[in-house]
């Protein structure tokens, strides 16, 4: 199934064209320049080098200076005198209009408005006959906006800003300066030294661009945090040696379970987190050519230890079973190993849209979301894992029926897809759009739909006593919970003080669950799923990310010194 380049992945998704452009659609592309250049008038248009430029972006420019490099997306709105350095990016649905510059390197996330231009507000004229005045707007070098940041008129925003979500910026920002908020205000100065813990690198010591403004937390809990974090990294070793066979050298989630694969891609997760490096058991070259030989060359899926290769499903992936996950815990580990697989997921590569359309119809969606869900994350995953290899994600045209098939069966009441059941009320649905938004929204930098009905369902599921009550919950839930907060709050401010006073509680509580020297347990499963009550790999993975999350969401996510960096991470995998 084709389809018009307009409704592309490279219209959405532009920081992939240099790389996985094809002739045909590069060809498309130097059309849409000349119908650009032809449009504009004589000397009106200049694109630099390497530019691309949305099929479905209106652009209606005065004049128009596009740097090299740069990129405008899928419907953005361009009007007016535009000027931009090299390497500058404007974002799916974002206007920018009136007199606008910008420097190198700036990035405008989705639904943001530059308006550099206002009307006159005299008593004695409609508003629509008042005269259009334009100060203009100037943008420094090297600036980040976050998305449905509205910037005014007659502003100017030095080098090296970074904006938040939804701030509205009304005064001149000096260099350096991080603000959020409406109007925006300064939340500190970017240089800010910040703990350089295990697991962080160059560039990961800032909040991410789209948290919402956010106090900075009690005393209490900023020492409490960094106390847990600082005890950790110093059981690190300990946690990581008891759950390791001396003789096989392969890794158990727990003493006396079976050895796993997801529990070898486990250590290496907890090992980057708090201790920055491999698990010290094995050099960082054997873990990798471990992971790297569990592969099945022919299909590109990784079994389990002692399987046989694991069959595709109907639509690449198969649908339920480890190979699935494995796909995911697997592909991080060796990213985070400095490496990558060793072969494209073939599975999914073969994958064509008349295919993977039947297929996610037929998915459980009505009674077992958190399955459909989790099918779609270790599809879309693996179709990553192959763009970052230099392959075809999957056939043409697949990826996008994806996404435009999630975007036309989202309940818009929700924000989901799936249904409550009698038995769980909303735990598949939120389950389930974790795992279903983790690996298509979050990992492709995408905005999720109906974000504000998703905070109502997620915070009204988090208020049912069947899986939150004292003693029930378990990695899984809270996860699910957090993560849809924390994704949903770079997109908007709605209902987010209940969310972080949600997150404060279970952040005061997730602290009490380390056991010393053996790390955290997943908790209780009522349906028998997870290892348990008992401390393990997976638990300490999982609760180390939930706990950065929730920190994150109240503000004080520095304290820890760590950030996720694999399956849990918080920017998109892909560079954008």
């Amino acid at each position: 199934m084709n389809q018009p380049e307009s409704d592309g992945l490279f219209d959405h998704c532009p920081w992939l064209y240099a790389e996985q452009a094809s002739e045909e659609q590069r060809a498309a592309q130097e059309q849409q320049r000349k119908r650009l250049l032809a449009g504009a008038g004589a000397g009106a248009v200049r694109l630099g080098e390497g530019c691309f430029v949305a099929e479905t972006a209106a652009v209606y420019p005065e004049h128009l200076d596009l740097g090299d490099r740069s990129y405008i997306a899928a419907h953005a709105y361009v009007t007016g005198d535009i000027r931009t350095g090299a390497d500058c990016s404007i974002n799916p649905f974002t206007a920018v209009r009136g007199t606008v510059t910008l420097g190198d390197g700036v990035r405008v996330g989705a639904h943001s408005s530059l308006l550099g231009f206002n009307h006159g507000t005299a008593p004695e004229l409609p508003v629509h006959r008042q005269p259009v005045t334009s100060r203009g707007i100037t943008i420094g070098d090297d600036v980040w906006i976050g998305s449905h940041v509205v910037v005014l008129d007659g502003v100017t925003i030095g080098d090296h800003c970074v904006i938040g979500a939804g701030a509205v910026v009304t005064k001149d920002l000096p260099a350096w300066t991080m603000a959020a908020g409406n109007p925006a205000r300064r939340i500190r100065d970017r240089r800010d030294p910040r703990e350089a813990g295990p697991g962080s690198g160059a560039g990961e010591r800032t909040a991410p661009v789209g948290t919402a403004p956010r106090p900075a937390g009690t005393p209490d809990l900023v020492e409490a945090l960094s106390a847990f974090a600082g005890s950790a990294r110093a059981q690190a070793v300990e946690v990581l040696g008891r759950c390791r066979q001396p003789d096989t050298g392969r890794y158990v989630d727990r003493p006396g379970a079976e050895p796993t694969v997801r529990a070898h891609c486990d250590a290496v997760e907890i090992a980057d987190l708090l201790l920055g490096e491999a698990p010290p058991q094995l050099p960082a070259a054997e873990h990798v050519a471990l992971l790297r030989g569990l592969q099945d060359p022919v299909t590109g899926l990784i079994p389990e230890y002692g399987a046989p290769p694991p069959l595709p499903g109907p639509a690449g992936v198969p649908d339920d079973g480890a190979a699935a996950y494995h796909v995911l815990c697997v592909g991080y580990a060796l990213d985070l190993l400095g490496s990558s697989f060793a072969h494209p997921v073939h599975a999914v590569r073969r994958t064509t849209a008349d295919r993977l359309v039947p297929h996610l119809a037929e998915l459980p969606w009505h009674d077992r979301a958190w399955h459909a869900g989790a099918w779609v994350d270790s599809w879309a995953t693996a179709a990553h894992w192959n763009l970052r290899l230099g392959a075809e994600p999957a056939a043409p045209g697949a990826l996008e029926a994806l996404f435009g098939r999630l975007h036309t069966r989202v309940d818009r009441r929700s924000g989901m897809w799936g249904s409550p059941t009698p038995r769980d009320g909303h735990l598949q649905m939120v389950n389930g759009y974790y795992r279903l938004t983790r690996g298509s929204f979050a990992q492709f930098g995408l905005p999720v739909p109906y974000a504000e009905r998703v905070i109502d369902t997620v915070l009204d599921h988090a208020r049912d006593p069947r899986h939150f009550a004292p003693g029930r919950e378990n990695a899984c839930n809270i996860l699910d919970v957090v993560h849809p907060l924390w994704l949903c709050a770079r997109q908007t401010t709605h209902r987010f003080e209940e969310a972080r006073s949600w997150a404060g509680t279970q952040l005061t509580a997730a602290l009490r669950r380390w056991h010393p020297g053996q790390g955290f347990a997943f908790g209780p499963a009522p349906d028998g799923t997870g290892p348990g009550r008992d401390p393990g790999l997976q638990g300490t993975e999982m609760w180390l990310a939930i706990i950065w999350l929730l920190a994150d969401v109240v503000g004080v996510a520095d304290a820890l010194g760590y950030r996720p960096r694999g399956i849990h991470r918080p920017e998109p995998a892909l560079p954008g």
